[in-house]
């Protein structure tokens, strides 16, 4: 295991210093090892269920759910406060998501954004925007 840890690491680094991409990989929002199953499941802003459309300047609940689902992701991307305000900086997130999914960059959370939102892809290609 640690063996792999290292190979995998040594890599990541050499990838970077070619250049390439280098993934940005999802991270479980909840505690313990590996990745979970059900990122969502340490945020509970709203039911799961509820999946209201989202739009740049919306505030609520379900804005707090998508900025605390949107912290899954590892990688280069800022963790964002669950303040429910949808922002700036959700937005950039949003649309990076949306393109790492292969999802229209709209910003708009919509029903494939939430599906992605819980089940963020494991690897993403895309470089987040400076």
């Amino acid at each position: 295991m640690k063996r792999n840890r290292l190979l995998t690491s040594a890599a990541l680094t050499a990838t970077a210093a070619l250049g390439l991409a280098v993934p940005h990989t999802a991270v479980a929002a909840t505690p313990g090892p590996g990745p979970s199953p059900n990122p969502g499941r340490s945020c509970a802003y709203v039911s799961s269920d509820f999946r209201p459309t989202l739009r740049y300047g919306d505030t609520g609940a379900a804005v707090s759910q998508a900025q605390c689902l949107s912290n899954a992701w590892g990688g280069q991307p800022p963790k964002l406060a669950p303040d429910g305000v949808y922002g700036t900086a959700l937005l950039k997130k949003i649309e990076w998501i949306q393109t790492c999914h292969g999802l229209p960059a709209s910003g708009v959370v919509e029903g494939r954004t939430w599906q992605s939102l819980y089940h963020p892809a494991l690897d993403c290609y895309v470089p987040y925007p400076a």
